[in-house]
């Protein structure tokens, strides 16, 4: 198979859907890579890097995209990307169709079959693409947070670990999942008073198993949402529904309440945002204020560690890759998790949560395959 491998074009996105070390991995199983002139410059990933692992290299996307027969990528495919893609090729990347109408629908059109990172399951039920960029952005949201609570850039003025005499900064992570988790590890490494909500009873216990009384734990009720944001210096919204669009946990009216300087980060945004208030930023542009709040909303934060975040997904992708290219569709009716990854196929869309969330058609990955 061609596999084809453009440069990222979102602003600010240095990650790259393939290291050199997977081109070879890939070339080894008989396949052939072509790889966009300086698609991996940013992170020190050279062309000459891709062509000793056996990539051949193309001028421009235009190219990529009208050769290869299957797209790797990080990010979802920008208008113009999608106006590249035809019928038959396969997308293997993020898309978190939920909240982008627009990209399912120029997906639909072209006839693509798209494959989303964020929706492939393993056998226990976990989302081992997801999972490392999850790690990266739990652990970056105290970083970004802490930042911006710094008075200079709008912030309360508070230091997260606080000094001896003055207490620590209260952190609330509303979602304790992969991205919850790690940024209650980072939030209590620095000292900070850290509080994670979650509504399953036996990740409340994990995670108190694991960090015990560095880390509050409390069940998800309105009420106690209510009552920690309206306390917090910092939230962190770390809530997902495989698929679907982030529910709604933070409305106007807790912002409007909360302490003036305090800070949301919103690593839901992805899948449209858990504060009610958010809407997406970029790195060059970050945050926004609401009623004295500030919201840092921006839709790819792993791509600012674009180098550690492009060895930490490539570790997770590749073996998927590799199927694909090796057994092309089968790869999909061959493992049901894998399948489940399957968001477009020949203008219809296949997964059951993001139908819904786009008020769209639904037709079964498993029959979109058959046929």
């Amino acid at each position: 198979m061609l596999i084809g491998l453009p440069k990222e074009i979102k602003n600010h996105e240095y990650r790259v859907g393939l290291t050199p070390a997977s081109v070879r991995e890939l070339c080894k199983h008989g396949h052939e890579v072509l790889v966009e002139k300086n698609a991996g410059a940013s992170i020190e990933l050279s062309d000459e890097d891709y062509q000793k692992a056996g990539a051949k290299m193309a001028a421009d996307a235009k190219e990529v995209f009208s050769r290869a027969q299957m797209i790797v990528k990080v990010k979802e495919p920008q208008p113009q990307e999608c106006k590249m893609l035809r019928e038959g090729q396969i997308l293997f990347t993020y898309l978190h169709l939920a909240p982008d109408p627009q990209q399912a629908e120029l997906l639909m059109q072209s006839g693509a079959t798209a494959v989303a990172y964020e929706t492939v399951e393993d056998a226990r039920g976990r989302l081992p693409l997801l999972a490392p960029m999850s790690e990266v952005a739990g652990r970056m949201s105290i970083q970004a947070g802490a930042h911006y609570l710094e008075k200079s850039h709008g912030g309360r003025g508070v230091l997260l670990g606080g000094v001896p005499g003055v207490p620590p900064g209260d952190v609330v992570i509303l979602g304790g999942g992969v991205v919850g988790s790690n940024a209650a590890r980072v939030a209590a490494g620095v000292g900070a008073s850290v509080t994670v909500i979650e509504k399953s009873p036996d990740r409340l216990r994990e995670i108190d198993a694991l960090f015990g009384p560095q880390v509050r734990t409390i069940y998800a009720t309105d009420h106690a949402i209510e009552k920690y944001v309206l306390e917090a210096d910092l939230v962190i919204g770390a809530v997902l529904v495989a698929g679907a669009a982030a529910p709604r946990l933070v409305t106007r009216q807790h912002v409007s309440q909360m302490r003036k300087g305090s800070v949301l980060v919103d690593v839901s945004i992805d899948q449209g945002g858990c504060f009610e208030t958010s809407k997406a930023t970029t790195h060059a542009d970050p945050v926004y204020v609401v009623d004295g709040v500030v919201h840092y909303c921006v839709a790819n934060m792993p791509g600012a560690v674009a180098r550690t975040s492009t060895f930490a997904l490539n570790n997770a992708t590749l073996p998927y890759a590799i199927a694909l290219a090796d057994k092309g569709l089968k790869a999909l009716l061959e493992d049901p998790g894998f399948r489940k990854g399957l968001n477009v196929m020949k203008g219809r869309i296949t997964h059951a949560q993001v139908a819904q969330a786009l008020n769209k058609d639904y037709r079964s990955a498993e029959d979109a395959l058959a046929a």
